[in-house]
């Protein structure tokens, strides 16, 4: 037993040297979240900006205390319902990244013209930016560049987005490849060339859309910045 017993750690010993632990393993930088929780409802959240791509008003952006919260108690809302129809409020913050898994869970509320929940990143400003979004009047997903506040669409999936439900919308952004995942389900792989530099990240809605946002999640991916 004496014999035996050094034997087996010897091997365990190897094992672990070949396998590694997991605590030394590089997983990339932690993502940074906001779940609006310590936010004071009916206020704008601490460390956004807000902007307006297109003309109708800038867009409402608050704080609500909502019972379906993914992470209670509190969510993100917009919910100016101007339907002036080129309208696209935005709420951006940084840090600025530039390859990133970007993600959020939304719901949208209302709507007549609209219910579009969207993800901004690589923003230099209100009228430049990239934008993936879930449409549930129009039941698709699309992927578009903004340039000089003009919105050109170069991808898109055609599937069910449910009004009043929460969705998880998702983007991984590497060089010039997009891919955009909608609850948890790949459904856009494309290319892009339009901007390569590290931008802001944020939300997006459409002309009278009211929608709810919770749990935004950016994370670098390698050199992000």
């Amino acid at each position: 037993m004496g014999q035996f017993l050094p034997a087996v750690l010897g091997v365990a010993a190897l094992l672990l040297i070949a396998t590694g632990s997991g605590a030394d393993e590089s997983t990339g930088p932690s993502p940074t979240i906001w779940n609006f929780d310590s936010d004071k409802p009916e206020t704008p959240p601490a460390g956004f900006a807000f902007g307006r791509t297109g003309g109708g008003r800038e867009g409402r952006w608050v704080v609500r205390a909502e019972n379906d919260a993914p992470s209670a108690p509190n969510v993100l809302a917009q919910v100016d319902a101007d339907a002036t129809d080129y309208r696209f409020p935005v709420a951006f913050s940084g840090p600025e990244m530039n390859d990133l898994r970007l993600s959020v869970k939304c719901k949208p509320v209302a709507g007549k013209v609209d219910q579009g929940c969207g993800l901004v990143f690589r923003l230099k400003d209100a009228d430049n930016y990239y934008l993936t979004r879930a449409n549930a009047l129009e039941d698709n997903v699309r992927l578009y560049h903004v340039v000089k506040g003009r919105r050109q669409q170069f991808a898109g999936w055609n599937g069910k987005v449910a009004s009043g439900v929460w969705h998880e919308l998702a983007v991984e952004a590497q060089g010039d490849h997009f891919q955009v995942f909608f609850n948890g389900k790949k459904v856009i792989d494309a290319h892009d060339k339009t901007f390569t530099a590290a931008g802001k990240i944020g939300v997006w809605t459409k002309a009278d859309s009211v929608i709810y946002f919770d749990d935004l999640s950016a994370q670098p991916l390698g050199n992000s910045h």
